[in-house]
């Protein structure tokens, strides 16, 4: 019997060893969904909500290497997609994303929910493989598939409804697609140039992004010849984890003192890997080389004294033959120590002596670190459930990371775990969310339920939105606590009527045997971790400016709380609270 073109879509990505695929269907995918119930090697996960079907099919492919896919269907069913994937192209992750489109006969004539979906996902998508007829469909669905994983972006196929159903066509067109393992290899001179420049320098820092990741050891050898310690990006926290020799921890708005020193302090720094954001993190007068795979990176942030376009791995096997051994370790030595005061101080913060209630968030991540298998996987929100797993979690080898660390958006935890969960059914996924966080996505914790996943989700509950607090008092704003409350459900008891399981935590006694709870599930397992809403997590170091904007915050907050805002003076008992236990 022949095929249509949902079938022949079906058998290409199939090809290339697609086994899930998130979405919501409706109207042009219709005929796809019924391609994929009559096969066993494929299974349609169906989502509550498109834009957590597009942070699935990310999990499943950040945490795997291999194409993600999600789908909606015309109009607003492919609209939903766009945040998930704009996360998948920053965080350079391979997905496809199937959208479906109006018949062709109406397309024009601003047909009920017509959508030009060509300029809507221009920005995300690398290329778009619009479907016209049958005959062309295997040749731009191949083409789209290739681009996404040979450059680890975002592409989109539009299936119209019509089309859809249509007889497949060209089938000697269909070959196996290949990934090609290449490598971008620098030229000797550069590669002297930079070994002189190593050579002559008398402190060096050296700052590690994701692009380490293939590179872990040869970047620990060259740090050792140059006595230079390692700060690392948040995304490279699960390359170059706490306990790591040279390991000084991490910079930027989420870092410790001895991450932020090692970069700004140097005599020379190295950037490897990393388009790191935060200019401010930066130093702006140090003689600097940055080697990237991305030529467009090289002195993005900063300016380099020489840039290298190479990946890491061939550039270490080429510098580090070069490089000289280093006596002086004092520089080193000094960030270390203070690294290592820095991780007792976490410990500290961490301990379930610290009994105040509303409890310590902190006292959360500890247990969870402890208790997690050494190859978890972890999928972290933004905001300041990154601060706590960042300070407090240990990203061994083995463990892996993942989240919204270069798109920043919110409701990444609990769909990415799911994707996380599918992708590996053997192994623990734990969930680190925020309130508000987990209010966006809790509709696919009933998904988790459905297709019976194990993963485990830590809701801080504080009933506020912590970071942005933070932001608006960093720029001199007296919290606007209207607008940051979070009225919140009792999250265990959410868990419960979905069919999962869960509990509530109020006291620091009930903590530790939570998380074992949660560990020993068979089911979706939420802790409802109530925590204070006054815990204070600084930048590693505060400017002047900043300084200035949280003075002003917190005198304007005073004012309120003398004019009688009820309020503002309980934020100001709980951050005193806070600090003070």
């Amino acid at each position: 019997m022949s095929k249509n073109v949902s079938e022949q879509l079906l058998d290409i990505l199939e090809s290339v060893g697609v086994e899930h695929v998130y979405g919501v269907t409706g109207d042009a995918l219709n005929f796809f969904v019924k391609a994929i119930e009559e096969r066993d090697s494929v299974d349609w996960i169906g989502m509550k909500h498109e834009g957590n079907a597009s942070f699935a099919a990310f999990g499943q492919s950040q945490t795997t290497g291999r194409l993600g896919v999600c789908a909606g269907t015309v109009g607003p069913g492919a609209l939903h997609l766009i945040n998930g994937l704009y996360n998948a192209k920053k965080e350079r992750t391979p997905l496809i994303a199937i959208t479906g489109q109006i018949d062709q006969r109406q397309q024009g004539t601003s047909f009920f929910q017509e959508v030009d979906l060509k300029k809507v996902f221009d920005d995300v998508c690398e290329y778009q493989a619009i479907i016209k007829t049958p005959e062309q469909a295997p040749m731009i669905i191949q083409r789209a598939i290739k681009i996404a994983l040979a450059n680890n972006t975002v592409c989109r196929i539009e299936l119209p409804a019509n089309v859809a159903e249509m007889k497949a066509e060209n089938q000697q067109f269909i070959h196996p697609i290949q990934t090609y393992a290449s490598r971008l290899v620098p030229n000797e001179e550069t590669v002297s140039e930079a070994a002189a420049l190593l050579n002559t320098a008398k402190t060096i820092g050296i700052l590690a992004g994701d692009g380490c990741r293939e590179s872990r050891e040869a970047v620990l050898t060259l740090s050792k010849k140059l006595n230079a310690p390692i700060t690392h990006s948040l995304r490279a926290s699960d390359i170059f984890d706490h306990d790591t020799e040279n390991v000084v921890g991490l910079t930027g708005l989420i870092g410790n003192p001895s991450g932020y020193n090692a970069v700004m302090k140097c005599d020379l720094l190295l950037m490897l890997g990393t388009d790191f954001p935060y200019i401010d993190f930066l130093p702006h007068d140090t003689k600097t080389i940055q080697v990237d795979i991305r030529q467009e990176n090289i002195g993005n942030r900063t300016a380099v004294s020489l840039g290298v376009w190479s990946d890491i791995s061939s550039f270490l096997t080429l510098l580090n033959p070069k490089i000289h051994q280093k006596d002086d370790t004092s520089f080193l030595d000094k960030l270390r120590k203070s690294f290592l005061g820095w991780k007792e101080n976490m410990k500290e913060q961490a301990s379930p002596t610290r009994e105040n209630e509303p409890l310590h968030p902190q006292i959360f991540a500890g247990f969870v670190n402890e208790y997690a298998a050494d190859d978890a996987i972890f999928t972290v929100e933004t905001g300041t459930s990154a601060i706590w797993a960042a300070h407090h979690i240990a990203f061994n080898q083995q463990r892996r990371l993942i989240g919204s660390f270069n798109h920043g958006s919110m409701a990444v935890g609990l769909p990415s775990a799911i994707g996380a969960q599918l992708a590996h059914p053997e192994k623990e996924i734990w969930c680190l969310s925020g309130d508000g966080a987990f209010n966006m996505a809790m509709q696919d914790f009933i998904t988790a339920v459905r297709y019976k996943l194990p993963v485990k989700i830590l809701i801080f509950n504080n009933s506020e939105l912590s970071f942005v607090k933070l932001e608006m008092e960093e720029v001199g704003l007296a919290a606007s606590l209207d607008a940051l409350h979070e009225t919140n459900v009792n999250f265990a008891d959410y868990a419960k009527l979905c069919g999962g399981d869960g509990v509530r935590v109020e006291h620091a006694k009930d903590i530790g045997a939570a998380i074992q709870q949660a560990k020993n599930s068979t089911k979706p397992f939420i802790i409802d971790a109530v925590v204070s809403s006054g815990e204070l997590s600084l930048p590693p170091h505060i400017g002047l400016k900043q300084a200035i904007g949280f003075g002003t915050a917190k005198v304007k907050e005073v004012a309120q709380v003398i004019t009688g805002d009820k309020s503002q003076w309980e934020n100001i008992k709980k951050e005193l609270q806070s600090y003070f236990d």
